[in-house]
């Protein structure tokens, strides 16, 4: 049970740490530079869902993948949940297209960044837990 708690906190932690970055990038211009038309406003009602989202990703670290090479282990989740981003919720409950194309043609790279920073956040944490 223990186990499981820590991956759920430490995936809900590596969430908020890339949905902070996903926030300032939009609000520093970094995301616009790119072409991709991303600018989330930082409020709860954005935040919660990616955090409780992130939790339950958080549970793929229990997969025996990689023993203690957190940072392939980091590249492949990220890998995973982005894929999952790209071809499942955004052509399926968002009007942004496959992939995300339609906030901009560098989308994928861009998801797969921000879900690279919430799978090293959340590993680092379960490091130092």
């Amino acid at each position: 049970m223990r186990r499981w708690l820590l991956v759920f906190a430490a995936g809900a932690l590596g969430a908020l740490v890339s949905a902070l970055a996903m926030w300032l990038a939009g609000r520093y211009g970094l995301t616009q530079s790119l072409g991709v038309r991303l600018a989330p406003a930082l409020s709860a009602h954005w935040l919660y869902p990616r955090i409780v989202w992130g939790g339950l990703w958080g549970f793929l670290f229990l997969l025996p993948l990689f023993g203690s090479r957190w940072l392939l282990k980091s590249a492949v989740l990220a890998l995973v949940v982005s894929l999952i981003q790209l071809f499942v919720i955004y052509p399926y409950t968002t009007p942004y297209g496959v992939a995300g194309l339609e906030l901009g043609m560098m989308m994928p790279v861009v998801t797969y960044i921000f879900a690279f920073i919430w799978a090293l956040a959340a590993a680092i944490s379960l490091r130092l837990s």
